[in-house]
């Protein structure tokens, strides 16, 4: 499947809004603090920056920005435009949704507007495919077997790490804090445009999961969901290795309790199986096979030329 030219100009304009959109907020809160280091460090989850409360964004906003630039060049110019698309609008469209019920109007409408965008992203997607590609037009490929079972390996184990650790923290916690930390209740510190934190993991162990299975079966549109998981991975595990490295925890392993060690265990895989993701999915993908020649040329075709000289007997 391709996509039409008038879908890819659509699908460019959307995710160029999307963008804009995520960028006026971070330069808001860039001037509301004032450095870019300690938006940053707010972005990371220092707990000093997140109890102080300044910033509407959160890890999710840097992120979601790369991503629609990312998806407006593959828009213009990649053969994998309509996975590019559906993968950008479907994350956009799950990480913005707690946003109607946040409190505060800016969430609010930041949360309509983002939605549909996300909501014209899949149909765009959807309605701008066609089955037939021109001659100079490259068509979608499968991911290569060996690195689609390694990203897909990876990817898997991840969404089961996210799996137990929201099970852990249901288990910990009462019952009316897991819940807010589903719904964004007032138990829950976190930035206006955040997604609430076991929502998020939510989300992340589906576009997990999803990115795997593709992986596994070798589909066309692992690359766009694959790289879209090896971002969000790799963004949370830098945020957190490079929290522990602030706080010198690293050094201070034998010392930490049994979560602790888990948790930076964690991070660490995050950071380095993300970057594994993203380098095992960006390579050029399995050949396409080459069509057999016809037997016989096509119908109301015109004989080729007899040969000249023509040889004797001719």
């Amino acid at each position: 499947m391709t996509v039409t030219r008038p879908a890819r100009l659509t699908g460019a304009a959307l995710c160029a809004a999307l963008a804009l959109l995520s960028a006026v907020w971070i330069l808001k809160d860039l001037a509301g603090l004032g450095s870019p280091s300690d938006l940053g460090w707010y972005w990371a989850g220092d707990p000093h920056f997140l109890l102080r409360g300044q910033s509407a964004t959160s890890l999710t906003d840097p992120v979601l920005l790369a991503v629609s630039v990312a998806t407006v060049v593959a828009a213009l110019r990649s053969r994998h435009a309509a996975s590019a698309l559906a993968a950008a609008g479907a994350v956009t469209l799950a990480l913005r949704l707690p946003g109607l019920w946040a409190p505060g109007s800016g969430a609010l409408v930041t949360a309509l507007l983002s939605l549909a965008l996300a909501v014209g992203l899949l149909v765009t997607a959807a309605a701008g495919r066609r089955s037939g590609a021109a001659p100079y037009e490259p068509r979608p490929s499968s991911p290569r077997t060996g690195p689609a079972v390694a990203a897909g390996v990876l990817l898997a184990v991840a969404a089961l790490v996210t799996v137990l650790w929201e099970l852990y923290w249901a288990t910990a916690m009462d019952l009316d804090i897991t819940v807010d930390r589903f719904t964004g209740g007032r138990t829950v510190i976190k930035a206006a445009l955040a997604p609430p934190p076991a929502w998020l993991s939510l989300v992340l162990v589906a576009l997990y999961g999803t990115a795997a299975g593709s992986a596994f079966a070798r589909a066309r549109h692992t690359r766009a969901f694959g790289l879209l998981a090896g971002v969000f991975l790799a963004a949370g595990g830098l945020a957190g290795v490079a929290r522990a490295t602030r706080y010198e925890v690293i050094g201070d392993f034998g010392g930490l309790s049994t979560t602790d060690r888990l948790s930076l265990l964690t991070t660490c895989f995050g950071l380095l199986a993300g970057i594994a993701v993203l380098a095992l999915l960006a390579g050029r993908g399995a050949p396409a096979p080459a069509a057999a020649p016809a037997p016989y040329p096509p119908a109301g075709m015109p004989p080729p030329a007899p040969p000249y000289p023509p040889p004797p007997g001719w």
